[in-house]
């Protein structure tokens, strides 16, 4: 890799986190607005969710949560945010598959 290219994507990178960042004090904004408070730490999108947790797409973890693998008390739906998901930063185990 060349250092423009390690460049660019260090780049990227900062761009990604300063929008979570973002995102993060948006919905902790409203949350409180609302009279929650809710550990955003723990709470993540689903896309977030892989990311932490190494998995490779987000169909994946939906499957999980629709097939109940992951509590419903797990899962938040935050409507003024287009109905973004949210799921508990946790590990979640499969049957017959390794656990993360």
């Amino acid at each position: 890799m060349e250092i423009d290219e390690k460049y660019d994507l260090s780049q990227k990178i900062e761009a990604l986190l300063a929008e979570g960042d973002a995102a993060i004090k948006d919905a902790r904004s409203y949350l409180i607005s609302q009279g929650e408070l809710v550990d955003l730490s723990e709470w993540v999108t689903i896309k977030e969710y892989c990311h932490r947790f190494g998995i490779k797409n987000v169909e994946t973890v939906l499957n999980w949560i629709s097939r109940g693998i992951v509590p419903k008390e797990n899962v938040m739906i935050v409507d003024e945010f287009n109905h973004t998901k949210l799921i508990k930063a946790m590990p979640y185990a499969v049957r017959g598959a390794k656990v993360l």
